[in-house]
């Protein structure tokens, strides 16, 4: 807020959903705004279905009386579309505005197909979940899209995506949103870009490590990225390339799917194990591959991941160093015990003491489901954040 006494509805609906402040008293102390305005400004959010009355909180005066009404986000009011594009599959999905997935849907879905085809499907995929959920086409407010690459987050569009060719400087919000309209019939809404681990380190760090202020989940499949969550935002660095460590030289002679050699992800991805299983004649060709032969048991994956694990860890110790965090997620095809046990070897031999006294290494909570959490998050962040809410409201005519 600019100021106390300046506090919008949109202000007071970000005190209620964040739970700071969640009655007429408590918004009247935290705003300083007389109870007229603030029962002016919440009967804007109360018409536009935005806020609900819950029950009634404790008593706080000795004397008794009537207990004060509570008040609520009201999460039925619309819903979200979120996808996650993989290089060979995806997954799409309607959420409610608290993150509860209604309806769901995965298939294969190939990046190399590029952009016009593979949003074009994206759209028919969203029709069909609305009706599967039995939503109104009206009720979409955006959509959220993870993508396995570089995002300026100012523009949406992909900055020289390594493993996503004929995407670069494309406009994805303008053909999604198109495509929503032609498969549904509904009118344009918002589209939100950004990259896949971002979206998984958003979706995993609200959902179930809310007070942790430095997040860092690092994402192992096809290639190898970072998202890192910062004080409850995502952290993009200018242009949207930060977290992009599966291009830090190693070492190593391995020609990498962005042209150089030595990269991390040329080594140390699920890519890289599945080729080097399909050279020693096991039948493998993806990161999917390697995560079946791994739940499997298969020996010679078992090994190969765990020593990829020791890559990435000898690298992780340079990244919590840097960033101190609390907890460092590992996430992805090959997020399993073996991978795990070779990040761990590595990391604490190499970082400081200090730097991993109160670090928790674990993997995902929400396993496939996490790009969809979160870009359905930044959907719901975006949309009622205080500016923007009040921009919408004024639109609705409240």
């Amino acid at each position: 807020m600019t100021g106390r006494s300046q506090a919008s509805a949109g202000d007071l609906l970000e005190l209620v959903r964040s739970g700071r402040a969640t009655t007429r008293g408590a918004l009247q102390q935290a705003t300083g705004l007389s109870r007229a305005t603030v029962g002016q400004r919440l009967d804007r959010l109360f018409r536009a279905g935005w806020l609900r009355e819950g029950a009634g909180g404790p008593v706080d005066s000795p004397l008794g009386g009537r207990p004060s009404i509570t008040l609520e986000f009201d999460d039925e009011h619309a819903v979200v579309l979120a996808a996650d594009l993989d290089t060979r599959h995806a997954r799409a999905a309607v959420l409610t505005l608290t993150g509860e997935i209604l309806a769901e849907h995965s298939g294969t879905l190939v990046i190399e197909d590029g952009p016009d085809a593979v949003l074009g499907e994206l759209g028919r995929w969203f029709a069909e979940l609305l009706e599967k959920a039995g939503q109104r086409t009206q009720s979409v407010c955006g959509i959220g899209l993870a993508v396995p690459g570089p995002v300026d987050s100012e523009t949406g569009r992909v900055v020289q995506p390594p493993m996503m060719p004929g995407w670069d400087g494309y406009d994805i919000r303008g053909r999604l949103a198109r495509s929503f309209t032609e498969h549904t019939g509904a009118g344009p809404v918002p589209v939100l870009v950004d990259n896949d681990a971002n979206l998984m380190a958003y979706g995993e760090q609200r959902t179930g490590h809310p007070d942790c202020s430095a997040f860092v989940l690092v994402k192992v499949s096809t290639g190898i990225g970072a998202g890192v969550v910062v004080d409850g935002s995502i952290y993009r660095g200018i242009d949207g390339g930060a977290g992009d460590i599966g291009h830090i030289r190693v070492g190593a002679e391995a020609l990498c799917r962005c042209g150089s050699y030595g990269c991390l992800a040329a080594v140390a991805s699920g890519g890289a194990v599945a080729r080097k299983l399909a050279e020693a004649g096991v039948p493998a060709a993806s990161g999917s591959d390697v995560r079946d032969l791994l739940a499997a048991g298969h020996p010679e994956a078992v090994g190969l991941a765990r020593e990829a694990g020791r890559r990435v860890g000898d690298v992780l110790a340079t990244v919590v160093t840097l960033l101190n965090p609390g907890v460092l997620m590992i996430a992805g095809d090959l997020a399993g015990t073996a991978f795990l046990t070779g990040v761990r070897e590595l990391l604490y031999q190499r970082a400081l003491p200090r730097s991993t006294a109160h670090l928790d290494v674990v993997t995902s909570r929400l396993g496939e489901r996490a790009g969809l959490v979160g870009a359905g998050a930044l959907v719901v962040e975006y949309l009622y954040a205080p500016e923007r809410a009040e921009e919408r409201l004024l639109a609705m005519g409240v």
